[in-house]
């Protein structure tokens, strides 16, 4: 019905159907954020609440606010315009993203732009979804294991549901309306209230979708986009099994090159004793038979070690020296930042990354087809598949067994083109050895927009931006002067391992927290 649907020009009675009315600007009265005094300019950021619509088919309904926060351009009188900085997730704050992210950025950036970020519908200051609360979500992750148990796809299943559940009870008013399509529009509302003919954007990771709902739905307003980390939109929204297919492969890779590595580099890395991979199966199996009990008094268990290895591999090569002595003291049953267990501010992150996922993503029905799906899954990435996979509902990878069972409207979701058609040029960013959004992901979101232009940096790790210095050149020069590097465009510069005497940001990295790393 949706391809015939397509192919005839659109539903019957689309012609004839009543214009919504537009909604109102919102109007954003500028003050000092929270935690600043009225005469301490703090770290030059003023913060305002946006009230958006709850439900864009009712444009001038019941309204929900939005936290944003700005800092003004430097050069006030060579200012550019507004540069919105959209963190990955869905679940991080967009306002301590741009706040925490200022000083990485180039100093050509922050004087030309004022330096915009928002909390998006359903996170933190703007009103956070609750599916499952700490409790219920200590239970499932302190019970799962590194090497599930036989019948742990059945437990997942049955979490799932659980979740979903939970969900629409417990943020009724809100589940159905967190989508990407309203997240779009409520940026573009923003870009009115600011006083702005059209935007700069940089969106990492799900930011990267955020911005690509955004120029599609108001390709005019887009004055340069960057889009780090990109997804295959249509793959992401439309055909989730086999988007979730390719990310676990990603994963899996990463780590296992990672453990090559160290297999190659025993005296660097001070794992596994030239047999890693062995190693790594012995420590979840260990870990799962005799637990860390943590300085909270929960345990660390296989599934800890494979939940947190799932988010520091992403800082890439740089930090392989550090994983690898936090993994020979996970064998020691030492403190590890790899043993962290997920926390409240987790759950919090978790519970808006799952629903805005369920929002926007429609999965097949049906109970066989799920169980079939998830088993391939784990199959193709036997190093981190079957915790990930078969484990409570968390991040990415193992949303299919909620969504495919999500009872709740999705009004917000977008269904339209990702082409952008009369979109400015957007540069899309891709890694090749990237373990979350895969490779093939940007290559497939720049040949998708009409205008899009595909920059790639040849490294491991998630996104690129700062982690390049080639990558951020071009980058921050298109979006100060709209020059696109040239087509075929390769950086590999990325940092290698570093000894461990060098003590980088990039170590134990939060799935809390999303920031622009500072460029070395």
């Amino acid at each position: 019905m949706v391809a015939v649907t397509a192919l005839l020009g659109g539903a019957p009675g689309a012609a004839t159907a009543t214009p919504l009315a537009a909604p109102p600007v919102p109007v954003l009265s500028w003050g000092p954020c929270d935690g600043a005094d009225a005469g301490d300019p703090g770290d030059g950021f003023e913060c305002a609440t946006a009230r958006v619509p709850l439900d864009y088919r009712r444009p001038t309904g019941r309204t929900i606010p939005l936290a944003v926060t700005r800092r003004l351009a430097a050069d006030r009188p060579h200012r550019t315009g507004v540069l919105v900085l959209h963190p990955g997730g869905p679940g991080n704050s967009g306002v301590d993203f741009a706040r925490d992210s200022y000083e990485a950025l180039p100093a050509s950036l922050r004087e030309a732009f004022d330096v915009v970020g928002y909390d998006m519908r359903g996170v933190g200051r703007s009103g956070q979804v609750e599916c499952w609360n700490d409790k219920e979500y200590s239970a499932a992750v302190d019970a799962a294991r590194g090497v599930p148990a036989p019948g742990a796809l059945r437990t997942a299943v049955r979490q799932g549901l659980d979740f979903a559940h939970a969900c629409t009870e417990r943020s009724a008013d809100l589940v159905p309306f967190i989508g990407t399509g309203s997240n779009a529009k409520d940026l573009d509302l923003l870009r009115q209230a600011l006083g702005e003919e059209t935007l700069s954007f940089y969106g990492r990771s799900f930011g990267s979708y955020v911005g690509t709902v955004y120029a599609a739905q108001f390709p005019r307003r887009v004055r340069a986009m960057v889009l780090d980390g990109a997804y295959d939109p249509r793959r992401y929204a439309d055909v989730p099994y086999a988007y979730d297919a390719g990310q676990f492969v990603a994963l899996d890779a990463a780590v296992g090159r990672f453990l090559d590595w160290c297999a190659q580099n025993a005296e660097a890395c001070g794992f596994g004793e030239g047999r890693p991979r062995q190693a790594f199966e012995e420590l979840k199996r260990s870990l799962d038979a005799d637990p860390v009990i943590t300085a909270s008094g929960r345990p660390a268990t296989g599934y800890t070690l494979a939940y947190r290895l799932m988010f520091n591999i992403n800082s890439g090569q740089e930090v392989w020296p550090y994983l690898g002595e936090a993994l020979r003291a996970a064998q020691a049953h030492q403190g590890s930042f790899l043993l962290s267990p997920p926390s409240p501010a987790s759950f919090d992150f978790l519970n808006v990354n799952m629903a805005v996922e369920c929002a926007d993503r429609v999965y097949p029905a049906g109970r066989a087809l799920l169980g079939a799906a998830v088993s391939a899954h784990v199959a193709a990435a036997p190093l981190l598949g079957p915790p990930i996979g078969l484990g409570p509902p968390t991040y990415d990878h193992n949303h299919a067994p909620t969504c495919s069972q999500w009872p709740a409207e999705r009004p917000s979701r977008y269904e339209g083109s990702y082409r952008a058609a009369g979109s400015a040029p957007i540069l899309v960013l891709g890694t090749t050895g990237d373990p979350d959004t895969p490779y093939q992901d940007a290559v497939a979101l720049a040949g998708t927009l009409d205008g899009g232009r595909l920059l790639t940096f040849a490294g491991e790790g998630h996104t690129a931006y700062n982690r390049s210095a080639c990558v951020s050149a071009l980058a921050t020069a298109y979006l100060a002067t709209l020059a696109l590097p040239a087509r075929g465009t390769v950086c590999a510069d990325e940092t290698p391992p570093e000894p461990l005497s060098h003590r980088t940001t990039g170590i134990g990295v939060d799935e809390t927290r999303d920031v622009i790393p500072t460029l070395h």
